[in-house]
């Protein structure tokens, strides 16, 4: 009980696998989204400054070989630096400005308007580079005064007559900024909306999936204590949960199983104690009818001291039933010489062995590590039965035999009595349960001895097993663990 209310206090606002499941399917969706966003948008920004800083270099790749070209080319030239300010002849988006200094930096010739948009300071010193990657590399950003975003791109070469030259080249990014801010916020409002369906079509999703857990439960709510009989496992459940639905019909199976036999043994038991008390009663009734003997008294009060021995001894194996099924018999285990205690319980019998004219063996030997008490009386119960079934001259034999291969021992009592029909042996470990022949020869038996067996078996993690067969004898198989579990 201190377990369960310690789980409830922890558990006291169970979270919904519902709300659950969406919440990580978001979150999972959420980080998906995000990274993706953020990759693309990267990707993006990435790919436009490498297209910008290709076209930076082939425009100074353009005016390097112009230069180098015979005056024929100059006019051609001219038109390549005057181009940036009519970009719009080649794409609406660019605009770019060139500029050709002489080896002191004094301009040579410059796009129209240049020197008060990117002057020549603001250019990195030049280099004499010119593998186009590394000329890429050489790109560096820059900043107007009036905010308008420039990647430059410098360098240096000769012309056709051997002179120095330097080549400075500017491109306006204004534009391809503005469209990645651009882009930038509609993200900002498709990403939260993107979330948000994906937690929408999560809950969507996991209420759908789960339905069929609520079909479950309303299926098991359905059953009651009248109704055990039914099952709820169905070939259309999901594979994870049929797992659950087989679980669930099995419990109701050995639920099933203990309402019936719980039935059955309130049956018995109220038929088995009206008897005794019907007697009593009876007696009691016929000595108080009228006066009587001190002898006729003593008489009926040994009658029903008989009774009340019968009464008190099947209380004890009810109660010591009761608490072996919730396993509160302790087990105070001893090592025991098998032999040696077989032997002293049928020393302990030798008046009515006489009697009988039986003939009893005990062959094998071993150890065992058990109950003595409880060992004794599941020896006793299993052996007074092949006394009193066992016809004069009989014969009784009490074998041990270790198995080390299976780590344990059997202890077999065989008679050679009247046998058992072998439609009763599935029942003769039942409690109260006994053949209709013997129940009207042997009135004090109380069909309990052999449940007591197996209770006992159970306490040592053991088994107890049945081999009969009518008019040739009985064995009674006890198989105990070698050693303590």
């Amino acid at each position: 009980m201190a377990t369960f209310l310690k789980n409830d206090k922890i558990n006291r606002h169970p979270s919904s696998i519902v709300w659950r499941l969406t919440f990580f399917y978001t979150l999972s969706a959420s980080i998906l989204l995000i990274g993706i966003t953020v990759f693309l948008y990267e990707a993006l920004v990435t790919n436009l400054r490498e297209e910008d800083k290709q076209f930076l270099v082939e425009k100074v790749q353009n005016i390097e070989m112009l230069l180098q070209k015979n005056e024929s080319h100059q006019t051609f030239l001219e038109k390549e630096i005057q181009l940036g300010v009519a970009s719009g002849q080649i794409t609406p988006y660019y605009t770019y400005y060139s500029r050709i200094l002489k080896a002191d930096h004094t301009a040579l010739i410059e796009t129209p308007g240049m020197i008060g948009i990117v002057p020549v300071t603001v250019f990195p010193m030049p280099s004499a580079e010119t593998k186009k990657e590394n000329l890429i590399k050489s790109c560096i950003k820059w900043e107007s005064a009036n905010n308008h975003p420039f990647l430059l791109l410098t360098t240096q070469t000769t012309d056709n007559a051997g002179q120095l030259r330097i080549i400075q080249v500017a491109l306006d990014i204004t534009h391809e900024n503005a469209v990645l801010a651009d882009y930038k916020r509609k993200l900002t409002v498709i990403l939260p909306l993107g979330i948000l369906l994906s937690a929408m079509f999560g809950a969507l999703i996991t209420r759908q999936g789960l339905k069929p857990l609520s079909d479950i439960t309303l299926a098991a709510q359905s059953i009651t204590a009248s109704d055990l009989h039914a099952r709820i496992s169905r070939d259309q459940w999901p594979r994870e949960l049929r797992t659950l639905a087989v679980a669930f019909d099995q419990m109701l199976e050995r639920l099933e199983d203990s309402f019936t036999r719980l039935n059955q043994f309130s049956e018995n038991l109220a038929h088995e104690l009206r008897t005794p008390i019907n007697n009593l009663m009876g007696e009691a009734e016929v000595t108080l009818a009228r006066t009587r003997s001190e002898f006729e008294y003593r008489d009926a009060m040994e009658s029903i001291l008989e009774e009340c021995g019968k009464l008190s001894s099947m209380i004890d194996s009810l109660l010591f039933l009761a608490r072996a099924d919730n396993i509160q018999v302790p087990l105070q285990r001893k090592r025991l010489d098998i032999r040696q205690e077989l032997e002293a319980i049928c020393a302990s019998y030798e008046a009515v062995i006489e009697e009988q004219s039986l003939t009893i063996k005990c062959e094998g030997h071993s150890y065992l590590d058990v109950d003595p008490i409880l060992f004794q009386r599941a020896i006793t119960n299993v052996l007074s039965n092949a006394i009193r079934y066992t016809p004069s001259g009989g014969t009784i034999k009490l074998t041990v035999t270790p198995s080390q291969s299976e780590h344990n021992v059997f202890i077999r009592i065989s008679d050679s009595g009247c046998g058992i029909a072998r439609k009763h042996l599935s029942k003769i470990f039942d409690r109260f349960y006994r053949i209709d022949r013997v129940r009207s020869t042997v009135s004090h038996n109380t069909g309990l001895g052999l449940a007591i067996v197996r209770s006992i078996m159970t306490l040592h993690g053991g088994t107890v097993s049945i081999e009969s067969e009518t008019g040739k004898g009985t064995t009674v198989t006890l198989n105990f663990p070698l050693s303590i579990n």
